[in-house]
């Protein structure tokens, strides 16, 4: 078997890369513009390699109940490893992959193909917002969100009237997961978490302990919904993972949002630049 190489495609919001991992056979990491967007293991699609997408794993694999399909919208599409591993893991499950970068998409589809038939994954090249307000309404279990411009979550996803469209779409019971970015002094996710509890009356946080106690930049997974989410199953998955992280919830969270302004439209803007260096490779 011929040895893999990098691809290199200009899409829609910059510069791809598709770079082959010397350890294991069939996989590859996703950069654009230098910043890392997904990692996918085509023989084994149940592989999480970041450790956000590890906690978006747990946050999937505790929706239902093991095995059970689930429909599931994700607003960002990357090379599509989070659908493959809700097929993987919940065989039958209807999914919808929104992204607006349709080049990429193509990258994906012809570099990192689906399995044939496409395991149940539509993938559209949309805008995930516009989406949202055209989609029908309590049509899925899961919405999960990871939408990047570069390295920022762009502004137009950040308000209350994209939460509420984000409501709008779940059925009851229904999980919304979003992966966000941010450091001390948190002023972008307590705003997200204040304006996520005015739609919501349950969220949750999963991030690293470093991050929340503010030493560096990084990943967050806000959790809301209209139904109590399971913290103690997710705080145990969490803390035992290769990438330990710690749960937040209640009391705690509260104080974490502390004064915290709900986020409107008029005056919502994208989450702040990471500090060179901070979702970098190499």
């Amino acid at each position: 078997m011929s040895e893999a190489i990098p691809v290199i495609r200009t899409v829609d919001h910059g510069t791809a890369r598709l770079l082959p991992d010397v350890d294991r056979e069939r996989a590859w990491l996703l950069t654009v513009d230098g910043a890392p967007q997904s990692y996918v293991d085509l023989d084994d699609p149940t592989h999480l390699e970041f450790e956000y997408t590890r906690r978006l794993g747990h946050v999937v694999d505790l929706a239902a109940d093991e095995g059970d399909p689930l429909a599931v919208l994700h607003l960002g599409g990357g090379a599509l490893t989070l659908p493959r591993y809700v097929s993987a893991t919940r065989p039958g499950s209807a999914q919808d992959v929104v992204d607006a970068d349709g080049a990429l998409l193509a990258l994906v589809a012809e570099e990192l193909p689906l399995p044939d038939g496409g395991a149940g994954i539509a993938v559209h090249d949309a805008d995930a917002r516009a989406w949202l307000a055209s989609a029908p309404a309590r049509s899925v279990d899961l919405l999960i969100a990871d939408v990047f411009g570069g390295s920022r979550v762009p502004a137009h996803l950040t308000s209350v009237e994209y939460a509420r469209l984000a409501e709008r779409v779940l059925r009851a019971g229904g999980l919304y997961a979003a992966n966000l970015a941010d450091g001390a002094p948190f002023t972008f996710l307590a705003s997200q978490l204040a304006t996520f509890a005015s739609v919501f009356e349950e969220l949750a946080l999963i991030a690293e302990p470093s991050v929340l106690r503010g030493r560096r930049f990084g990943n967050a997974v806000l959790l809301a919904s209209h139904v109590p989410i399971d913290t103690v199953a997710l705080a145990r998955r969490t803390a035992s993972d290769a990438f330990a992280a710690r749960v937040e919830h209640g009391a705690s969270l509260r104080r974490f949002t502390a004064a915290a302004q709900v986020v409107r439209d008029a005056g919502a803007v994208a989450s702040p630049e990471p500090p060179e260096g901070a979702f970098g490779i190499g």
